[in-house]
C-alpha cells in the first residue's frame, strides 16, 4: 500500500477540473514533517492562487470539498497560508495492518503497469583485481534490481564484463615476456595478477614520462598567468574587484593542481629509477605502452596466437570475478562481456555511416553531435573501435533480445559525458522507445578528502576491504556475543560485516561522495547496517523471551489496535514501505530505503519504551503490540534483503 500515491489518485481527481497539468501540484502532497500537521500535508492551494483568483485557503477548502477522503481520513483542515493536514483514520490504518500480518508481501501490490528494465551495473575489467571503485557499482546496481523485482518489474540484470580491452593486452605481453610458468601451473590467477600489475606498471612509467613536458608546460602556463594577475592594481568598482578576487584564486587552485600532478609524475618515475628490478625492466622494454596496445589490436584481428591465450586466461579471470560476488552475495542475469559484440562493431558504423550519422573526421569515424566540443568516436584511424561503438552495439542487441521500456546504467559520474553523448546518438539512431539512464555515483573519499587508497596509494582491492570489514566486526560480535559459538560468531561476522560495507555505501546519496570508515559503518546506533541488524534481532528476541509461537499468532485471529500514539506511529510508519520503496525507484536512489528503514527502527524503539508487550494490560493488547513486533521484523528483514544485507537472529 503506498499512501502518498492514493492521497494523490484522490486529490487527482478533484485537481483536474482545476488545471490540466496535476503532476506539478499532485507532487506538493507530502509526509508532515511534525505529527501535530497529521500524517500528510498537501501544499498546492498557494500556487493555485495566481490562476483561480482566491484566497489560498478558500482554494483548499473547496478542493477538500471536492475530494473523496472519508473512508481514509479524518476530516482534512486548513492552517496557515493554506496548508491540508491529512490524517488517515485509526480504524482505516488497522485495517491495512490487519491485511499485511497474513501477507506475505507485506501489503506491497505489484504495480498496475510494470516496465522491463535493464540495469548495467558492476562491469568490470575481468583481467584485472576488483578494488574498492567496484562497491559502489555493485551494489547500487543490485539493490536497485531487488527493489525493482519486489514492486512487480521485469528487470534484467547485466554485468557488461570488459572482457576485450587493453588489460588483456597487458595479460598477453606479461605471459609472453614475464610469465613464470610453474607459478602460471600452480597458482594461475595469482600470476595472472602479478603480471597485470608489473605490466601496468611499466606502462605506466612510460605514459608517465610522456605526460611530463605536457604538464610542465600547463604549470608554466598557468603560474605565468597566476603572475600577471597577481600584478593587476585593485579595481576601485566592487563588483570588479570580487570577480578578480574570484579569478585569481581560481587560478591559484588551477597552479596548485598542476603543481600536485607534476610532483605525482616526479615521484612515481622517482619510485621506479629507485628499485633495481623495475629499473632494469624498463630500460628492457622502452616501447611497452606501444607494444601492449598491439597486442590488444592483435587479439581484436584475430591472430591466433593471441586469441589462444585469452581463451586460456579468461576462465581463470572470470573464475576469481565470480568468487567475490559470490563472497557479496550478488548475481546476475546476465554477464555479456564486450567480445560478445566485436562481430557486431563494423555493420555498427557502416550503419551509422548510411544513416548519415557519422562521418570521416582526420582519418577516424566519428558523430557529431550538437552541444559538445568534440564528436563521439566510433572508429579510430587504425581502424579500432571503442567503447561508444560497443554501448551502441550493445543498446541494439538488448533491443533485438528484450524490448525493454528502460535501460539504467550504474557508473560513476565520471562517465557522464560518455552517456550523454551515446543517449543522444542512440536516439537519433532510432531508439527513441527506450528510456536511457545513466544512474550516476561519486567517488569513495579516505579520510584525506581523496580517493580511498592504501597507505602505500595503491587502489583498495575489494577482497582485502571485505576481509577487513569482516575481521573488525568479528571482534565486535566477540565482545557482545560471546555465548555464541566460534562458528555462530563467525557466520554473525560474515553478515555483519559485509552488510556494514553494502549499507554505508547505499545510505548515501548516490550523486555524492561519501568518506569511508570502518569505525562509523559498523557503529551499533545511527544509521548503519550494524544498527538496523540489531534493531531486528532486538525484536525477535521477544519471541524467544515469551515463548511465542509467532506464527501461529499470526493466524490466530487476533488483531492489531491502535490505541497509544506510539503504536499509531509504528503502525503509519509500518504502511510506507511501499512508498518509500516507489521513491527508490522514481529516483533511482537506494538511500531512500535506508533511510524508511531507519526511521522505522526509531519508531520502533519509541513504541518499546511506551508499550508494555509481554507485560501488557490484557492478552489482546498483547498479542496486538507482538503483531506489530512481528511486522515490524519482517519489514526490517525485507527492506535489508533488497539492499542485500542478511539479517541475524542474534547479536
Amino acid at each position: 500500500m503506498n499512501l502518498i500515491e492514493l492521497l494523490r489518485q484522490r486529490f487527482a481527481v478533484s485537481l483536474a477540473t482545476i488545471d490540466s497539468d496535476t503532476a506539478p501540484l499532485l507532487a506538493m502532497i507530502r509526509p508532515s514533517q511534525d505529527a501535530k500537521f497529521g500524517d500528510y500535508q498537501a501544499n498546492f492551494a498557494m500556487p493555485l492562487k495566481a490562476k483561480l483568483g482566491k484566497a489560498p485557503q478558500q482554494i483548499a477548502a473547496d478542493v477538500i470539498a471536492a475530494t473523496k477522503l472519508d473512508d481514509l481520513c479524518e476530516p482534512a483542515t486548513v492552517a496557515g497560508p493554506g496548508f491540508i493536514n491529512l490524517k488517515f483514520r485509526d480504524s482505516w490504518l488497522e485495517e491495512r495492518l490487519n491485511l499485511a500480518v497474513s501477507d506475505p508481501q507485506l501489503g506491497i501490490a505489484p504495480t498496475a503497469q510494470p516496465r522491463t528494465y535493464i540495469v548495467d551495473f558492476s562491469s568490470p575489467n575481468v583481467a584485472k583485481p576488483m578494488h574498492v571503485g567496484h562497491i559502489r557499482s555493485t551494489v547500487i546496481g543490485d539493490s536497485l534490481c531487488k527493489i525493482l523485482r519486489a514492486l512487480g518489474h521485469h528487470v534484467v540484470s547485466d554485468n557488461h564484463l570488459g572482457d576485450w580491452g587493453t588489460q588483456f593486452g597487458m595479460i598477453i605481453y606479461g605471459i609472453k615476456h614475464f610469465a613464470d610458468t610453474q607459478a602460471y601451473k600452480s597458482s594461475p590467477v595469482k600470476e595472472l595478477g602479478r603480471l597485470y600489475k608489473l605490466v601496468h606498471k611499466l606502462v605506466d612509467y612510460r605514459e608517465s614520462l610522456a605526460a611530463i613536458p605536457t604538464t610542465q608546460e600547463k604549470l608554466a602556463a598557468r603560474e605565468a598567468e597566476l603572475a600577471t594577475a597577481s600584478n593587476q592594481p585593485p579595481s576601485a568598482d566592487k563588483a570588479v574587484a570580487k570577480k578578480a578576487a574570484q579569478a585569481l584564486a581560481k587560478l591559484q587552485l588551477q597552479v596548485k593542481e598542476q603543481r600536485e600532478a607534476l610532483a605525482a609524475l616526479q615521484s612515481k618515475i622517482a619510485a621506479m629509477d629507485a628499485d633495481p628490478l623495475l629499473s632494469k625492466l624498463v630500460q628492457a622494454h622502452p616501447t611497452i605502452d606501444a607494444d601492449v596496445l598491439a597486442e590488444t589490436a592483435k587479439l581484436h584481428a584475430g591472430d591466433s596466437e593471441n586469441r589462444q591465450i585469452w581463451h586460456e586466461v579468461l576462465p581463470f579471470c572470470r573464475e576469481e570475478i565470480q568468487r567475490i560476488y559470490k563472497r557479496l552475495s550478488v548475481t546476475f542475469d546476465e554477464e555479456l562481456g564486450e567480445s560478445f559484440y566485436h562481430d557486431r562493431l563494423e555493420k555498427v558504423v557502416d550503419d551509422l555511416a548510411a544513416k548519415g550519422l557519422a562521418r570521416e573526421s582526420q582519418g577516424a569515424t566519428a558523430v557529431f553531435l550538437e552541444g559538445f566540443d568534440a564528436p563521439m568516436l566510433v572508429r579510430k584511424r587504425d581502424g579500432a573501435f571503442l567503447y561508444a561503438t560497443t554501448d551502441l552495439a550493445t543498446i541494439q542487441y538488448r533491443q533485438e533480445r528484450w524490448k525493454p521500456d528502460a535501460i539504467w546504467y550504474v557508473v560513476d559520474h565520471r562517465q557522464s559525458e560518455h552517456f550523454d553523448k551515446l543517449f543522444i546518438a542512440a536516439k537519433a539512431w532510432g531508439y527513441t522507445n527506450t528510456d536511457l539512464t545513466h544512474v550516476k555515483f561519486g567517488t569513495v573519499l579516505g579520510d584525506d578528502g581523496k580517493p580511498f587508497k592504501t597507505r602505500s596509494g595503491d587502489t583498495v582491492g575489494l577482497d582485502g576491504l571485505l576481509d577487513e570489514a569482516i575481521s573488525r566486526a568479528l571482534a565486535i560480535v566477540q565482545s557482545s556475543s560471546s555465548d555464541l559459538s566460534p562458528e555462530e560468531q563467525q557466520q554473525v561476522a560474515e553478515r555483519v560485516g559485509i552488510g556494514a560495507l553494502k549499507y554505508a555505501d547505499l545510505s548515501q546519496n548516490r550523486t555524492s561522495d561519501y568518506t569511508f570508515s570502518y569505525d562509523k559503518m559498523l557503529q551499533m546506533n545511527g544509521n548503519t547496517a550494524t544498527y538496523m541488524q540489531y534493531s531486528y534481532a532486538r525484536v525477535r528476541s521477544i519471541f524467544s523471551r515469551g515463548n511465542i509461537d509467532i506464527a501461529a499468532l499470526r493466524t490466530s485471529g487476533a488483531l492489531i489496535a491502535l490505541t497509544e500514539p506510539a503504536e499509531r506511529a509504528l503502525g503509519l510508519s509500518l504502511l510506507r514501505f511501499e512508498e518509500a520503496l516507489a521513491e527508490a525507484v522514481a529516483t533511482a536512489m537506494p538511500h531512500h530505503l535506508t533511510t524508511y528503514l531507519f526511521d522505522l527502527a526509531k519508531s520502533y524503539s519509541t513504541f518499546f519504551e511506551n508499550c508494555k508487550v509481554l507485560k501488557a494490560d490484557d492478552e489482546a493488547t498483547k498479542n496486538s503490540r507482538l503483531l506489530l513486533c512481528d511486522l515490524t521484523a519482517r519489514t526490517i528483514k525485507h527492506g535489508l534483503s533488497l539492499l542485500g544485507i542478511d539479517v541475524v537472529e542474534r547479536m
